[in-house]
């Protein structure tokens, strides 16, 4: 029965995604469902690809997504690296603190009201820098440094390395599918952000790709390319969007798995 339930839950999934993909290829598309492209076609993708403005968008999402996945994963794995040493004066303190955070939100206006205050609106630190900070990320950290035998860290100690040579030497390379997990979330958080962008950006030449991908398809920003409806066009833009993880998540499921899974099971 839960074979049965969950096939038809990822059928029905699967209804509006196929959608978009045969009517990136349909010259035609409308809106209708088809299971094949009527009209079958690779203009919607030529257009995308030839389009000069779509260049920076792309290139401010490649550049947010490495910067803010790179900076998220430092302050997460230094921070939990802090909440697992255990004699230090007020951990509890530094750790009830962060977990408060995570139920009490400052709310959407006090959050702008710091950004501005700091000037980093119209900055791509104002899209970086909230979401690099991210709790609950470094709680799962925190967690998966817990499970590391305490041994190692003392039989470091004894030999000499610094607190920062275990970090460096131990923890992080024992840390490996806990990195990968929790970088493929930072990188989709990034990735995928349109709200930030939408709140703390003003400029356009400082939109990323998913602000253009919205003017094209709610805005009717959409390039005139004879013979191809603008509904190929925008479908076409749709999967460029989404093809990089869609190409990436297979190799990195199971650290993604293992991400849900950290610090579920304590020994």
């Amino acid at each position: 029965v839960n074979v049965i339930l969950f096939l038809v839950i990822s059928l029905i999934i699967m209804v509006p995604i196929w959608k978009v993909i045969v009517d990136s290829f349909d010259a035609k598309a409308g809106y209708g469902m088809n299971f094949l492209p009527q009209t079958f076609t690779l203009g919607g993708y030529s257009s995308i690809l030839s389009r000069v403005a779509l260049y920076r968008p792309f290139l401010i999402s490649v550049v947010v997504t490495i910067a803010g996945t790179f900076i998220g994963l430092l302050l997460a794995t230094l921070g939990a690296y802090v909440l697992i040493q255990w004699e230090m004066p007020g951990r509890n303190f530094f750790a009830y603190m962060l977990l408060f955070t995570m139920i009490f939100d400052g709310g959407m206006i006090p959050k702008f009201l710091v950004i501005k205050q700091l000037g980093l609106i119209n900055t791509l630190w104002a899209v970086i820098l909230p979401m690099a900070i991210n709790v609950y990320n470094l709680v799962l950290m925190r967690n998966f440094f817990e499970g590391i035998p305490e041994s190692l860290f003392e039989a470091a100690q004894i030999d000499g390395c610094s607190p920062m040579g275990i970090f460096f030497k131990i923890v992080l390379p024992l840390s490996k599918a806990a990195l990968a997990s929790i970088g493929l979330m930072f990188a989709v958080q990034f990735w995928n952000d349109y709200t930030n962008f939408k709140i703390y950006i003003n400029k356009n030449e400082l939109f990323n790709f998913q602000m253009k991908l919205r003017n094209m398809v709610m805005d009717n920003d959409i390039p005139d390319e004879g013979g191809i409806d603008p509904n190929t066009i925008a479908n076409a833009a749709v999967i460029v969007a989404i093809l990089p993880f869609a190409i990436i998540y297979p190799f990195c499921q199971k650290y993604f798995v293992q991400g849900v899974n950290v610090g579920a099971v304590k020994e």
